[in-house]
């Protein structure tokens, strides 16, 4: 890598990131409470000393510290993608392949050099850009075109998607990690300095959130479960990987549920179960279970 600035601080980092009005989410996860807290502030508030120091208390009580990546509407009280006011940054997540995998990105001239560089974990790091311009779906089918040339992590390809606040320790490990983040460029980019083949199909057959509404049901007040629950069922009759549907879901609504992860589970299994002609009706897993479990 090359020569880079000193790790950002968590409040710096937010406010080059973001302009001091904006209202922006922050995702505070303690994974052996099953604990997710939500806040949806302003920037400014945000890097105030006041939100960091409660910051640092739920990171020093075992809690994973997160931000959401665009900025919301003003009346925003939720993180989907219809609350999205603007794209702000994309970004690209290297799970696999280590120092050599960043490297093989930073070296390729089909994206321009990142804006910041976060080591997330041991060997693992989350790419940024800052970009103006870009509509949702155009920024959707740019993650989905990284994510498929660098080796990234497909989950992150969401407009909604949460990264780590660098300054903060990544409690997922025995031991802290504490996660930077490197400054490597102060531009702004646009869809043109991406010189990636975008395919037509990449948006609306992985943004699963984001269907147009002439195919969306004839039911015009689903609960969050029911479309959920929808969702899994066309997620799986097209073929697409359980697992891959279950962390779609966990990550989609890890705002919203104190489990995402097994809300996530058993959405899954009650599709799948549907899916082959099974009723389960005394099943906890069951829809009505659902609805009512996560009232």
């Amino acid at each position: 890598m090359n020569a880079v600035d000193t790790p950002a601080r968590a409040s710096q980092y937010i406010l080059d990131s973001f302009k001091p009005t904006d209202r922006i989410a922050m995702l505070v996860l303690n994974r052996d409470f099953s604990e997710t807290i939500q806040r949806i502030t302003s920037a400014q508030k945000a890097s105030s000393p006041e939100f960091q120091a409660w910051l640092r208390y739920k990171n020093a009580n075992g809690s994973d510290i997160y931000m959401g990546m665009n900025p919301l509407r003003q009346d925003a009280s939720t993180r989907t993608k219809e609350d999205i006011a603007s794209i702000r940054h994309v970004y690209l997540d290297l799970d696999h392949g280590g120092p050599e995998a960043l490297q093989s990105l930073e070296n390729s001239s089909t994206v321009p050099k990142p804006n910041y560089v976060l080591a997330s974990s041991p060997a693992k790091f989350q790419i940024v850009w800052k970009v103006e311009g870009m509509s949702l779906e155009e920024a959707e089918g740019l993650l989905h075109a990284m994510a498929r040339e660098f080796g990234g992590d497909p989950a992150a390809t969401d407009a909604t998607r949460v990264l780590r606040l660098p300054g903060f320790a990544n409690k997922k490990y025995e031991k802290d990690f504490h996660v930077e983040a490197r400054k490597e460029s102060a531009e702004i980019y646009h869809l043109r300095d991406f010189k990636l083949h975008i395919e037509s199909q990449d948006s609306p057959r992985h943004n699963y959130y984001n269907r147009p509404k002439s195919q969306s049901s004839p039911r015009a007040n689903l609960s969050q479960s029911e479309h959920d629950w929808a969702f899994a069922k066309r997620a799986l009759a097209r073929g697409d990987d359980p697992e891959e549907v279950m962390r779609r879901i966990a990550q989609h609504r890890a705002g919203d549920k104190s489990d995402p992860e097994d809300y996530a589970r058993r959405t899954v299994t009650k599709a799948r179960a549907d899916l082959n002609g099974k009723r389960e009706e005394s099943d906890p897993s069951s829809e009505q279970g659902i609805q009512e479990r996560n009232a």
